[in-house]
């Protein structure tokens, strides 16, 4: 019996692909914003007033969905302006450097790397820094936390899980699956109980990817 439902993987970099779900979810998180003109009957969508007809004042701050701002920006006409989330700022991003596995990514933000890499389509004093050091930030973020995840998901056989988790954003908490899933696999084989290892979706869909982009 096929299921359902065949998950799509997120998008890459600062494109979402519209069929995952991941990137649905990510799209609806919200951002800190400020009106830089008056925006007719957005009152409601944006949370700033009770009648469709009304519109939000010039000047007013914002917290807009992700998928909004990306509609709403115009670096030729201003419309809105966006300001970075506090975990991407870099009073964050020392403490990430210090050590990232203390931070509750779920809790500040459950799609980190990919929300992180969507505000590089918004105009942004810190965005030239964002730029060049964020993508090494990202990268250290995730292999300092990557190591501890797997570990983790190698030593949690017939467990509870949920506390190890709940800290993990999204992206961290499918590798964790699928780090559960091989040794789920791995112990079937071990007892006879499986016929073959198989190698994971994501490895397959990221080996599909990689054929994709030689042959363009």
């Amino acid at each position: 019996m096929s299921d359902s439902y065949f998950p799509v993987v997120p998008g890459l970099g600062m494109e979402e692909n519209f069929l995952s779900l991941d990137d649905i979810l990510m799209s609806q998180e919200k951002l800190p914003g400020r009106a830089e003109s008056a925006l007719p009957r957005l009152a409601v969508l944006l949370g700033q007033g009770g009648g469709s007809a009304e519109s939000v004042p010039e000047g007013s701050k914002l917290e807009i969905p992700l998928w909004l701002a990306k509609g709403l920006h115009d670096s030729k006409r201003r419309i809105i302006s966006v300001e970075l989330p506090k975990i991407y700022k870099e009073a964050w991003r020392t403490v990430f450097s210090a050590d990232a596995n203390v931070v509750d990514l779920h809790k500040m933000g459950p799609y980190y790397y990919g929300f992180g890499s969507q505000l590089l389509n918004f105009e942004n004093p810190e965005n030239p820094e964002i730029a060049q050091t964020d993508c090494v930030c990202f990268l250290q973020t995730f292999i300092a936390r990557f190591r501890r995840i797997m570990d983790s998901s190698q030593n949690a056989y017939n467990e509870d899980t949920s506390a190890l988790v709940a800290r993990l954003d999204e992206l961290e908490r499918a590798l964790f699956q699928v780090g559960q899933k091989g040794l789920n696999d791995f112990q079937c084989w071990e007892k006879g109980q499986a016929s073959q290892i198989t190698a994971s979706s994501l490895v397959q869909n990221y080996g599909k990817r990689k054929l994709a982009e030689v042959d363009g």
